[in-house]
């Protein structure tokens, strides 16, 4: 990609998340699944803004999946991101190295970036998996969690998913994933 598409995806990155920290959510033109609170909602909503607005979303996606394998793979990396004791300038130098590795679209390597400006890199699980729940929303996938004493019997699981998949709260165009725990 080139340096114009580069800005491109990093001034996208950057203008949502100003409008979002402020409550203007409702003023990006992507339409957003779900709404999330907090630091990590903002980011992620601005980070799936600004991967829908250059068709990214599913690129974007993958790419934190393996951000997020290599932090919990690697204590170093981990360190890294969570040190408060590192300034902006390095944590910005860090990521670059970082991202350097792997091939990363333009609006991941940005993202980081923006991240790494704005101090927020210990809060990078957290909008990894915020953004994990946007693009859920955005398959039209809705997530139950069944807590029991024992692990469900494989045809009670399936009796479980037939009756809710027909409940009022899932829709039609909805898929439905179950977790037992």
């Amino acid at each position: 990609m080139g340096l114009i598409s580069l800005s491109n995806s990093l001034n996208l990155i950057r203008q949502n998340i100003p409008k979002l920290s402020r409550g203007f959510a409702s003023q990006t033109s992507v339409k957003v699944p779900i709404t999330l609170h907090g630091i990590d909602g903002r980011y992620a909503t601005a980070l799936f803004s600004a991967a829908s607005k250059t068709n990214n979303l599913n690129n974007v996606e993958s790419e934190l999946k393996q951000v997020k394998t290599a932090i919990k793979k690697d204590a170093k990396l981990n360190n890294f991101l969570e040190d408060p004791s590192l300034n902006r300038n390095q944590k910005k130098l860090g990521v670059q190295e970082l991202l350097k590795q792997g091939k990363y679209c333009d609006t991941t390597k940005n993202f980081f970036q923006v991240l790494a400006e704005n101090g927020r890199l210990n809060e990078t699980i957290k909008i990894i998996d915020a953004y994990t729940s946007l693009m859920a929303a955005h398959r039209g996938e809705i997530h139950v969690t069944i807590i029991t004493a024992k692990e469900l019997d494989p045809k009670l699981s399936d009796k479980l998913k037939a009756s809710l998949s027909k409940s009022k709260f899932v829709k039609p165009n909805q898929t439905l994933r179950i977790e037992n725990k």
